[in-house]
């Protein structure tokens, strides 16, 4: 059926313009402390293990919200949700900046998280909700863009900040534009009205247990590497918590009449391969976010504004993909556009597996080129797949499902990248050992050599020279780890192509 809807007015326009910037803010603010770290932990009296829970817990209650954000607009109507969201979020926000202790910082980081998870989904429901199918091209490709360059930008942004204010600026930058994009929306965007009668109807039962599915999964993810995963008794309880809870949750929601998410959406074909695609961008677009700093950071000792400076490449390939991407989705067909994005993310990945200890801005070049293109790609095209078809009331569930899919495919991808490091660091190491035996000539050599460099400037030169031989082996043991990581990303993303031939063309 063709789609007949004119463009809206002005006023939504800028309602809508207010609503990407929300988006933009919740999703920068997920990595803009990654770079800033050290400063923070120095600023809060914090203990390395404890500083990492202020971007895990920002995550947890963030992935908690965004399924939550399709009944909530129902509830409250969508502007009211927005601003709601959106002005929780300032707030929290300044809390953090003012915060003196790591448990204040955790606390209120966790509350920024949860209320500002809603803008997100609201974002995308309203591009699909507003706009015709003529110009959906345009419109998902500025949200594409926004989803991708925000994680990108994130860690260059904050590193900046940091270093010419200081950390409190990272949540204090948040307060103007979350004025701007509440009232944006408060006085622009009237789509629907509130029905609070569904208060009654809420099912908090089932709350309890999306919060107990979710949340723990999010910290066995996050935190399981570090604590050796089932050899931690934290990370087997929490696994079991959200086994369970996510066992009662998925019963109680396909068993009651007004569920807190609505699951039967995922009948739908399209939806359910365009969500587990969105989990496989997710991979991607969080994975080699972090992926690539951390190799620039460990193995070449760049500083983050070196590091952003390698990084920007993605985000300008994407800015330029974004226009011509949009205009091809408006005419061909969304498969053979995604089938496109995939081959170009996967080969982009493929072409960084082969990097050595010197690589650089010239060997991640043409990579993100590729990448980037491919990734706007996939993310403006899997999202119009999944819910571009969808009838207008449950946009905003599936909205929400939808980006819940891609933050656990990001969160699954993180876990695997650090645990899988070790292990190939592990074994590239045991490779490498027997090749350095003393007993080889070029060994002893090389040994001989080091001692005459640092013969006066250590008191044991052959200790010296042994761990630097050393250190070069553990670097080239994480070159190689690194380069599996791409190699494997890559072939993830090329297998994924089949999937495309169980969807349905999309239609109007």
């Amino acid at each position: 059926m063709a789609d007949t809807r004119e463009m809206p007015p002005i006023s939504q326009r800028i309602g809508f313009v207010a609503a990407i910037l929300g988006m933009f803010m919740a999703i920068l603010d997920i990595q803009i402390v990654a770079s800033s770290l050290n400063e923070i932990q120095a600023g809060v009296s914090a203990t390395p293990d404890e500083i990492s829970w202020i971007q895990t817990a920002y995550l947890i209650a963030e992935l908690i919200m965004i399924p939550l954000s399709g009944m909530l607009t129902r509830w409250l109507s969508t502007r009211l949700t927005f601003v709601i969201s959106c002005l929780s979020f300032t707030l929290a926000s300044i809390g953090c900046a003012m915060a003196q202790t790591i448990d204040q910082l955790i606390f209120l980081r966790a509350i920024q998280g949860f209320v500002g998870g809603a803008m997100i989904p609201i974002a995308y429901a309203l591009g699909f909700r507003l706009f015709p199918t003529r110009v959906m091209g345009a419109v998902q490709a500025v949200i594409g863009m926004i989803a991708t360059t925000a994680p990108s930008i994130g860690p260059t942004l904050g590193g900046y900040i940091t270093q010419h204010l200081s950390w409190h600026w990272l949540f204090l930058m948040n307060i103007i534009p979350g004025i701007i994009a509440s009232a944006g929306v408060w006085f622009f965007m009237r789509i629907d009205e509130p029905d609070f009668s569904l208060f009654r109807k809420i099912d908090f039962r089932g709350l309890l247990y999306l919060a107990l599915f979710l949340g723990p999964l999010e910290y066995v993810l996050e935190e399981g590497p570090g604590d050796d995963w089932f050899n931690s008794n934290t990370i087997t309880s929490m696994a079991l918590l959200s086994f369970c809870s996510a066992v009662l949750f998925f019963r109680r929601t396909l068993t009651i009449d007004f569920p807190i998410v609505d699951l039967r959406v995922f009948k739908d074909r399209n939806f359910a391969i365009g969500t587990g695609f969105g989990f496989i961008i997710g991979l991607a677009l969080y994975g080699l976010v972090y992926l690539m700093p951390l190799f620039l950071g460990v193995v070449r000792q760049f500083n983050s504004l070196q590091i952003g400076e390698v990084m920007f490449v993605t985000g300008a390939a994407m800015f330029c993909t974004a226009p011509i991407a949009g205009r091809l989705s408006d005419k061909l067909d969304g498969r053979y556009i995604l089938t496109v994005g995939l081959l170009l993310v996967g080969s982009g990945s493929i072409m960084n597996a082969c990097l050595s200890a010197e690589a650089g801005y010239d060997q991640f070049f043409w990579p993100q080129i590729v990448r980037g293109m491919g990734l706007l790609m996939c993310i403006i095209t899997a999202a119009r797949i999944a819910m571009g078809t969808m009838p207008v009331s449950q946009v905003n569930n599936g909205a929400g499902l939808f980006n819940v899919m891609r933050n656990l495919g990001g969160a699954v991808g993180l876990a695997a990248i650090d645990t899988i490091l070790d292990l190939r660091n592990d074994y590239h190491w045991n490779q490498i050992i027997p090749a350095i035996s003393p007993t080889r000539d070029v060994v002893t050599q090389q040994i001989f050599q080091i001692e005459q460099q640092v013969t006066g400037a250590a008191s044991d030169p052959r200790a010296a020279a042994i761990g630097q031989i050393a250190q070069r082996v553990g670097t080239q043991a994480q070159v190689l780890a690194y380069n599996d990581i791409f190699l494997w990303l890559g072939i993830l993303y090329l297998c994924a192509v089949p999937l495309m031939l169980f969807m349905r063309k999309p239609d109007h």
